[in-house]
């Protein structure tokens, strides 16, 4: 019992970085960015949180930034309920958007954060042709003599990546993200605390480290806006403690992520003479837990563990998703994964092409027993199958668009079945265009003709780099969800087992520098 109350003397000492407070308390802000479902860690953050309190040294509070109702298997089945269920007993003092947060539908979206009751901060969301924000831009808490702000940014990106959250089916605007006054935006709203009476900025900001297609990071909002203190990042699923970014007036600002999946509890110290000091802590290693959030968080996992534990096939080989860096690998080259799942739609829907954008499969799968569970957490998203009707250049078009950032990591690569192709990284193009024959055997692409692909609402819709296919003709609409084509794929064509089938990549994409 002694050795027990040492150890969680020595997390809180460490958690406050070991600093002498007097009668003026340090502020300490526990943050996380991409929870993506993984509960677990919501009760270590808040049992941390409520040390701290205890221990009377600081101000403890937790912020959220983004990307958590959407992300794995408990997210899935309820479409983000269980998630807003123990959100709901966090006692956040802010939260901001994902693009995740979009999934749904903006409908569902409102409807679980207002079960949540959190203040969500976001300066740049907007009703189509209204002149103020759908939610607050900031919201300032008290901590002692102290103000503090938290402002909300979400990337504009999230209009491409969630692109059917934000238009109608006859492309009409209905929500905005602002990608042309994003910065401006931030900038309004650090001024308005400020003139409120904060005496810190913090930003609450799902962005991200890496520029896509419409350029956004974090590091570029700091650089062209003044006035915030500290950046709280997220999107990127990156782990530092924190790096330093000039801003406007070239100051250095703090910008910090904890990676995705608790991996880490961030922790910013905002001490009594106004240093800010940012540190992670391994989520493994808190020894804390909150009863209340413990005891939500296992009665979720019983209720999924209910749908979820049937066994549905067997695998030789692991399924790769990522990595031994944990790196998004299908998002940047052909993997088996993404094979096994695009020949999954091409089959499903009778097509003769089937594809994925490789941000859309989420988890791998260990060698051995593939549980419906393991399928719902390869493609947690409530998505459904259509086969539509695509040109070749349509097609030709698409593959080219969605390729064009290799060799960075990109949610939008596709993986194929029914045709292979070549992937020039230099030069951003693609060449050798084949297409899966009847007798096995492919042959060049017949830029006369037309072709049935299988793909999800979602890419179809224009969900990511697929705008090009917005428009095709639909020949058959499925009710059918995505992993549901991947689980009768498994059962009925493979027999239960993937085999040596899928033992590797089958080099339907090839990638050369030239």
């Amino acid at each position: 019992m002694i050795m027990k109350k040492n150890v969680l003397l020595s997390l809180v000492a460490l958690v406050m970085g070991c600093l002498a407070v007097n009668a003026q308390k340090s502020i300490v802000i526990l943050y996380e960015n991409d929870a993506h479902c993984g509960i677990d860690g919501y009760t270590k953050m808040a049992g941390l949180r409520d040390a701290i309190n205890q221990s009377d040294t600081a101000y403890a509070a937790a912020v959220c930034c983004g990307d958590f109702l959407q992300g794995n298997t408990t997210g899935a089945i309820s479409k983000g309920q269980y998630i807003a269920d123990i959100l709901r007993l966090m006692d956040y003092h802010a939260l901001t958007l994902g693009n995740h947060e979009f999934d749904y539908g903006v409908p569902r979206m409102r409807a679980l954060l207002e079960q949540v009751g959190t203040p969500v901060v976001c300066a740049n969301l907007y009703e189509a042709g209204e002149q103020h924000p759908m939610f607050a831009p900031y919201v300032i808490h008290q901590y002692g003599d102290k103000k503090v702000a938290y402002v909300g940014a979400c990337t504009p990106e999230t209009m491409i990546l969630e692109g059917y959250s934000f238009y109608d089916t006859n492309g009409i605007l209905l929500y905005d993200l602002k990608p042309k006054t994003f910065y401006e935006l931030i900038q309004q709203a650090v001024d308005a605390a400020r003139g409120e009476g904060a005496d810190y900025v913090v930003l609450l900001s799902h962005v991200g480290e890496t520029p896509q297609s419409m350029g956004f990071s974090s590091h570029r909002l700091v650089n062209n806006t003044r006035g915030i203190d500290v950046v709280l990042d997220g999107h990127s699923h990156e782990i530092f403690e924190g790096v330093k970014v000039k801003n406007l007036d070239g100051k250095e600002i703090i910008v910090t992520q904890t990676g995705t999946q608790f991996a880490n509890v961030g922790k910013l110290v905002i001490t009594p003479d106004g240093r800010f000091i940012t540190q992670l802590v391994k989520s493994k290693d808190i020894p804390y837990a909150n009863a209340k959030v413990t005891a939500a968080t296992d009665s979720i996992h019983q209720k999924v563990k209910a749908v979820t534990s049937e066994v549905v096939a067997h695998s030789d080989y692991t399924l790769v998703v990522s990595d031994e860096n944990n790196q998004w690998i299908v998002r940047g080259e052909e993997t088996n994964a993404g094979d096994l799942v695009a020949d999954a739609y091409r089959y499903a829907m009778k097509a003769e092409i089937g594809m994925e954008n490789g941000g859309g499969i989420r988890n791998g799968i260990n060698a051995g027993d593939i549980t419906y569970g393991d399928i719902i957490g390869m493609l947690p998203y409530d998505n459904t199958l259509r086969r539509i009707m695509v040109s070749a250049e349509q097609l030709q078009q698409m593959l080219s668009r969605c390729t064009s950032l290799v060799p960075v990591l990109d949610g939008n690569f596709p993986q194929v079945s029914g045709l292979r192709f070549t992937v020039h990284s230099k030069s951003h193009t693609v060449s050798d265009i084949e297409i899966l024959q009847a007798d096995g055997s492919y042959a060049p692409i017949d830029m006369q003709r037309t072709y049935s692909v299988a793909l999800t609402n979602y890419n179809h819709e224009g969900g990511g780099f697929f705008e090009c296919f917005k428009k095709c003709v639909v020949l058959q609409e499925s009710t059918m969800r995505y992993y549901e084509a991947l689980s009768d794929y498994l059962r009925t064509v493979l027999g239960g087992t993937t085999g040596a089938t899928y033992a590797q990549p089958q080099g339907r994409i090839r990638i050369v520098e030239d």
